[in-house]
């Protein structure tokens, strides 16, 4: 993303919010990814991540059927939309509600629920060509656990990929610094040809967030 810089934007004190939220509201207001999104229509920042990881692997082609996992507010979704055209299909999952995205097909169900892979594959109607994964469990502050919950359903969305993709396909998926496990990426190196860790540019410094690139996928595990 390109853009001119802007004058730093300066958010005073208000009585009853706390220091976090003044720096939160402060990062927002002077985060020219934010802007851009805004201009843009896309629903969050994130759409960036995506369209700059993919930019960069080329992991979209128009006419492909996408699954995105944890899809709220919608950025991702509107990106695949997008990136697929007319002659694609996307399919969307969040616990929360979002409003439609058009072009995209949403539904409003923990994936975690044994009954969210079946309903998935049966709204795409075909075997997926992307499995994304933008998924991250609620922060409980302790590094450690939030890095196992983050894991946790980073390995659900590895195991759906598995069953969900065709020969060929692609998964992309959120991770924290702390490292991958080793069983994971052994995983995926053995399901996948090609498998890479990147940091976008719109994914900010001081995040610890990753992303899992793995592409090439080699059919169904026996």
């Amino acid at each position: 993303m390109t853009g001119q810089r802007r004058k730093a934007v300066r958010v005073r004190a208000k009585k009853g919010r706390s220091a976090s939220s003044q720096r939160w509201l402060t990062r927002q207001l002077n985060d020219p990814y934010v802007a851009a999104a805004r201009r843009a229509g896309y629903r969050a920042r994130s759409a960036y991540k995506l369209m700059e990881l993919d930019d960069r692997f080329r992991f979209f082609r128009p006419g492909m059927a996408v699954i995105d996992l944890g899809a709220a507010p919608g950025g991702w979704t509107q990106v695949a939309v997008d990136r697929v055209g007319e002659q694609g299909r996307v399919v969307g999952i969040d616990l929360l509600p979002m409003d439609p995205v058009p072009g995209a097909h949403l539904i409003q169900v923990d994936f975690l629920d044994p009954a969210s892979p079946s309903r998935l594959v049966a709204a795409l109607g075909r075997q997926a060509d992307l499995v994304l994964s933008d998924m991250a469990a609620n922060a409980t502050g302790h590094r450690a656990t939030d890095h196992l919950r983050i894991m946790g359903l980073l390995e659900a969305a590895v195991d759906f990929a598995a069953g969900a993709l065709k020969p060929g396909g692609a998964f992309v998926g959120k991770v924290f610094q702390g490292g991958t496990e080793k069983s994971l990426l052994d995983l995926l190196k053995r399901d996948f040809a090609l498998v890479c860790h990147a940091k976008p540019p719109a994914s900010r410094r001081e995040s610890a967030e990753l992303y899992i690139v793995a592409t090439g996928f080699r059919g169904g595990r026996a």
